[in-house]
């Protein structure tokens, strides 16, 4: 059974639970950046700005426009070897490899051209459909959010 202290869960306004196993044994510092953003509540609201068919759903933008994050600082690249595969939790960047925040992404489907360039910090272990039913678009036009990102106790 996963710890309970690496449960992740975003209640999504279609009415469903994502439950994501948080992964610090890959990247630690991003996982503490998720746990600590879910706990203090700055998930809470913010919309999946970019949804890709067959690609990937990203979100964590306050703004909701792809440019925003956190007050906090960027976080220093966490590269690994877990492959981005359907259900692949990772931090999206700009160009800069130490660039996350705040942003990340859950894959549709495997994307195993993002292997090693972005920080894979967990997986969806209940919930998938709920990331397959968000709108689509860049942005969509009624954009899915996040009601409520919570740990699990």
């Amino acid at each position: 059974m996963a710890d309970a202290q690496n449960i992740l869960v975003f209640s999504l306004d279609s009415g469903g639970d994502v439950v994501i196993r948080l992964r610090p044994d890959l990247a630690p510092g991003h996982v503490e950046r998720i746990k600590s953003l879910a706990s203090e509540g700055f998930y809470d609201g913010v919309v999946f700005h970019r949804v890709i068919p067959g690609f990937m759903a990203q979100g964590g933008d306050p703004t909701g426009t792809g440019m925003g994050g956190s007050k906090l600082p960027d976080l220093k690249a966490e590269f690994n070897n877990e492959p981005h595969v359907r259900g692949t939790c990772s931090m999206a960047r700009a160009q800069n490899p130490d660039s996350a925040n705040s942003q990340f992404f859950i894959c549709f489907e495997d994307a195993r051209f993002l292997d090693r360039q972005y920080t894979v910090w967990g997986e969806v272990i209940e919930g998938m459909e709920h990331v397959d039913a968000l709108p689509k678009g860049e942005p969509p036009a009624q954009p899915g959010k996040i009601v409520k990102a919570s740990l699990r106790d």
